[in-house]
This record gives C-alpha cells, structure tokens and sequence, in this order.
C-alpha cells in the first residue's frame, strides 16, 4: 500500500518553475530521505502534500485521501514538523500539548496519558510545567516533535528534524524516528545531514531544480551511480601486481606495488581474479568502494547543472 502518491505534480512562482512533474509513491512502513540543495522545490512539495500550496497541475493522495478534496481526513492521520515551526512561548510544554490535543477530541484520560508519554519520550518530563521561552533552541525542536506526534500519526513528515540539536539530541530524535518504523508508522523527513538520511532512509529521493532526479534503495541508487561514473575496484595482493589489461578498465593507480586502485565500467573482479591467479599472484583482497550518499547526491547535482 503507499501512503503517498503524489502524480505530476508542478508548481510556477513566475517564470520560476519550483517543482517540475514531479511524481512520486512512497510505500507503508518505510522512512523515506527526501534530499536536494537549497531552492530545489523540497518544501513546496512538502507544503503541497499538506494542501497548504496549490499546485498548478498533478495530484496527491495521502493515505488514500485526495488533500485537497478531503484534507481533513488526511490530516487527521499525519503529523508534521515543519523545519522553522513557532511554538507558545508563554505557555508550559504541557499546557502547548494539551492545546494541540484539542483538535482531535481526545477522550481527556487519553490525552493526559498521551501527553505524559510523549514528554517522557523527548526528554521533558522534567521541566513539563515550565514556560516554552525558557527552554534552549534544542528543547524546543523536541517539544515540536512531540506535538508532531500527540495524535498518533501513521504517517510523519519531517522537515529537517535534528535542526538546531545538539548530538544527544539529535541521538534521541533519530531514535524515535526508527521506533516509529517499527511500530510500522511511514515517516518522510527532508535533511541537509547525508550521513543521518544514509543512517535512518530505507528509500531516497533526490530532487534537483523541481526535477525528482533519482529514486530508490540506498543499495539501488549506489549501484546507478556506478554503472553510470565507473566503478572503484581495491587490490591488494601478496606478490606484486603485474600489469593488468581489461578493455573495461579506464585506468589503474598504484598504490604500493602490492596495492591497487582499478577504475573500471564494470564489475571485473572476477576476471581480475582470473588474471592474477593464472600468473600465480595470491589475492589478499578484491573489493568494489562503494559511494557515500555524499557522492551521488554532489555528482547528482552537479551533472543537472551541467545539462
């Protein structure tokens, strides 16, 4: 089942064309890294998915519901984060759950209940009846997220959730956010820190000047990437290594004269192997270095720019 379909989505500011056809399926039960570089359309789209942007064309369904036509029913089974939320300073942390609760007619045992769990849960049990103005940049960001939460969303969307948190922090959210997986909740977060989306996404998209670039698997999007820029082969032998020649090999650098980088347009291990072995070269190691989510989303940008 997804959770999210978004179909030929496009939305113009002018002649600014923010998010271009894009279209999109996001799948139940999966955290979903939502990533591109400033001004590439990612928080008109999340706005668009929470029927606070009208788009010009396309449609989105969430949970099943159009949110436009019925975003009531929509918006009663999601949560959100936005990433510069506002929250009511003169108020206790307790007090601003207890008025966000409001909207869902909660049962008041259950909503007291629900409150308490949730400031345990993000480190404010403690400080519950104290004013929201005096707590630090990183408090906040954890209250906002327990607001996120105070109806039990099935679906969570986060817009840069570890914004402004120091690493305890960030610690805790990222670990709510896979609690919530398990729990079989879909999350969608947008993040500017690649190794927090490499550490948390099951699935990633990169969007890049409206455009939805490439979609996937981690292991999916890597194994593009290779096919596309090459691949980098690590060797490293018990004898010297000998000259190598492989009509798929771009170029090979020593390292050593028993260590080797192979750039290759495929995956040659085998062949290698059966090179060395015949020449009576013992192989110690023979690993492709996989790329960071660092690599493809740079090259990934930088290739549209030069388009």
């Amino acid at each position: 089942m997804n959770v999210i379909e978004i179909e030929n989505l496009t939305k113009s500011y002018g002649r600014l064309k923010a998010v271009d056809n894009l279209t999109l399926e996001v799948e139940k039960g999966i955290v979903f890294g939502f990533l591109g570089p400033n001004g590439a359309g990612k928080t008109t789209t999340i706005l668009s998915m929470l029927g606070l942007i009208i788009p010009d064309s396309g449609s989105i369904r969430i949970l099943g519901y159009d949110i436009f036509r019925e975003p009531i029913k929509a918006k009663e089974r999601l949560g959100f984060l936005p990433e510069n939320a506002t929250i009511y300073e003169d108020l206790t942390a307790w007090r601003n759950l207890d008025f966000f609760a409001s909207f869902y007619n909660m049962p008041r045992q259950e909503k007291e209940r629900r409150i308490e769990e949730l400031l345990k849960l993000v480190g404010l049990w403690d400080v519950r009846y104290r004013r929201v103005k005096t707590f630090s940049k990183g408090m906040k960001q954890r209250l906002l997220l327990a607001q996120a939460l105070i109806n039990d969303p099935e679906l969570l969307i986060l817009d840069e959730p570890t914004s402004g948190l120091d690493p305890e922090g960030a610690y805790l959210v990222k670990n709510i956010i896979k609690e919530q997986r398990k729990e079989g909740k879909t999350i969608f977060f947008s993040s500017h820190i690649l190794s927090e989306v490499e550490e948390l996404a099951d699935k990633v998209g990169i969007i890049v000047k409206g455009k939805l670039r490439t979609v996937g698997t981690l292991e999916d999007i890597k194994k593009q990437f290779m096919e596309l820029e090459g691949y980098e082969i690590k060797l490293e032998t018990k004898q010297p290594i000998p000259k190598i020649e492989h009509p798929e090999i771009i170029r090979m650098e020593k390292v050593s004269e028993n260590k080797a980088i192979i750039f290759a347009k495929k995956d040659i291990r085998e062949d290698i192997s059966e090179v060395l072995s015949s020449k009576g070269i013992t192989i110690l190691s023979l690993e492709i270095e996989e790329p960071s989510l660092e690599d493809v989303f740079l090259k990934t940008i930088y290739r549209r720019e030069e388009e």
